[in-house]
């Protein structure tokens, strides 16, 4: 593990602290999960590769979007809420899993700096470009904030978390993330944050419930093509991280509701009959015309399935 101390500011020294526990390059499993998703017969993705630093700040844009309706929805219902979530936990760490640029992890803040409380803050992303943007816009407009950055997937990172410089701890997973997750991953999931916690110490989570077709589908095919280049540049990612040769030119983005698994699904559709390889992991794919590899899933919940 290699640990990266940075100031944003000259006034700011000791305030931010970044930690990747990601190694540079390849470690013995990296990988495995692409040559695994890669080699089934309907070919599938880790959503994880979407987010080297260009898709974390096209993800950003998305989210801006007249058709993607969560975060405004998620916005909305955490600023109504975040002072009763503060006087609810208490004095706490605030660990934030995908944090992104924070946007939302603003609520928060003030919620907690009105009720005069300490503010520790550890976001955790695998944009360490991301990180260090939001840390800095964060620490400028929070005088007495604290924040430690984890370069990490939810999985290392949570086992890496140690013990919490306050009384108490608040994970909080939101934008509906957990989505992604078949119902397998779920419960590892969960297993993880109740192992993470102490009795007593809270889990905030963020879901998106079932809802019509028509506006499920217009969130993942927005009319400016951004969520499509954000599907696309999965494979740019995977070309510069695996040394591949994907041309984006031969996929095409497509994303619809899958109503028997209560679903939402992007794909990449070949278009015609083509090889790519993947030098680093010694992988050469074939690819029938018309061919997808499934991307994403993003489950929608209901109530009782999330109790």
């Amino acid at each position: 593990m290699s640990i990266l101390s940075e100031s944003p500011s000259s006034h700011e020294i000791g305030r931010f602290h970044l930690e990747h526990l990601l190694q540079v390059g390849l470690t013995d499993d990296d990988g495995a999960d692409v040559i695994f998703g890669l080699t089934q017969k309907q070919k599938t993705l880790p959503s994880r590769y979407f987010y080297d630093d260009k898709g974390s700040e096209l993800f950003e844009e998305i989210c801006t979007l007249p058709e993607y309706y969560p975060t405004r929805t998620e916005t909305a219902i955490l600023g109504k809420h975040a002072p009763e979530i503060a006087q609810l936990t208490g004095v706490c760490q605030l660990v934030e899993l995908g944090s992104g640029s924070s946007t939302k992890t603003r609520l928060l803040l003030d919620a907690y700096e009105a009720e005069g409380y300490p503010l520790v803050y550890l976001p955790i992303d695998v944009s360490a470009g991301i990180l260090k943007e939001s840390a800095r816009d964060l620490l400028t407009d929070y005088p007495q904030l604290q924040v430690r950055g984890l370069v990490s997937t939810y999985q290392l990172a949570l086992k890496s978390l140690g013990e919490s410089s306050l009384p108490g701890r608040m994970i909080f997973f939101l934008g509906s993330t957990l989505g992604n997750f078949t119902p397998q991953e779920c419960d590892g999931f969960f297993a993880q944050v109740t192992a993470a916690l102490e009795p007593g110490e809270h889990f905030l989570l963020g879901i998106d419930l079932q809802k019509p077709k028509d506006i499920l589908e217009a969130a993942y095919n927005d009319s400016q093509g951004v969520t499509a280049a954000f599907n696309l540049n999965m494979l740019t990612h995977l070309n510069w991280r695996f040394g591949g040769n994907f041309d984006l030119n031969l996929f095409q983005h497509r994303a619809f509701y899958n109503e028997s698994e209560g679903q939402m699904e992007m794909h990449l559709i070949s278009e015609v009959s083509h090889s790519v390889r993947l030098n680093a992991l010694e992988l050469t794919v074939e690819f029938a015309a018309g061919e997808t590899i499934r991307t994403e899933i993003s489950r929608k919940f209901n109530l009782q399935q999330i109790q």
